[in-house]
């Protein structure tokens, strides 16, 4: 698959062929939505659990009679209506992790690349900006058309001037290729890669 290559302001630079077993696989909402459960189901972080009164490190020595004190019966210091002691229906630890094969995994972002390569990806030589300001890279921006939520995704790491430079622009997110992920880019309208981001895309798989 030949696809055309831009600079930042949208001035053609040439042509680059994408491997079609990265960006030409076919693509099933199955996969996709598999892949996507996974990934936000990995972000929920539990509630942090409480101490039960299993759990209180206090002696379990009954501390008082069990008659003729004319209050009520206790065994432990643990108890719920002490101070110190556990709490009651607390809150507990979940787990809410899911397991996914690698293959899906690499498969899901094959499909996610691929849907893109059909609408909404756009190839840059580099990611470079002379000044690293928000107004002139915004003003770049408009010229090469480029709308909406904006994904860009560079090689290695992400050039430090466009990073800054795109960091209070709405709407513009900023990844490193190892960072690819399909929620992120199902969730942009418009994917951007640069050379060196195909390049790594392509050996991710292909090594």
């Amino acid at each position: 698959m030949k696809v055309k290559v831009q600079k930042i302001d949208g001035k053609a630079s040439g042509d680059i062929e994408l491997n079609d077993d990265v960006f030409g696989v076919t693509p099933r909402a199955d996969i996709l939505h598999r892949v996507v459960t996974w990934q936000l189901e990995n972000r929920r972080a539990t509630a942090r659990p409480t101490r039960e009164r299993s759990d209180v490190a206090r002696t379990g020595k009954k501390f008082g009679a069990q008659k003729g004190s004319g209050g009520a019966r206790h065994g432990a210091r643990s108890a719920p209506i002490f101070i110190g002691g556990g709490k009651a229906h607390g809150a507990r630890k979940r787990d809410f992790n899911q397991s996914l094969n690698k293959k899906v995994r690499a498969l899901g972002l094959k499909m996610a690349l691929s849907t893109k390569a059909k609408d909404g990806l756009v190839v840059v030589d580099k990611l470079t900006v002379k000044d690293a300001k928000t107004k002139v890279l915004k003003g770049q921006l408009d010229k090469a058309g480029w709308n909406g939520k904006v994904l860009v995704i560079d090689g290695e790491s992400v050039d430090d001037g466009f990073k800054k430079a795109a960091g209070n622009l709405p709407g513009i997110n900023v990844l490193p290729a190892a960072g690819a992920n399909v929620y992120d880019i199902l969730n942009h309208d418009t994917l951007v890669l640069t050379k060196d981001a195909v390049e790594k895309l392509e050996a991710r798989f292909n090594g």
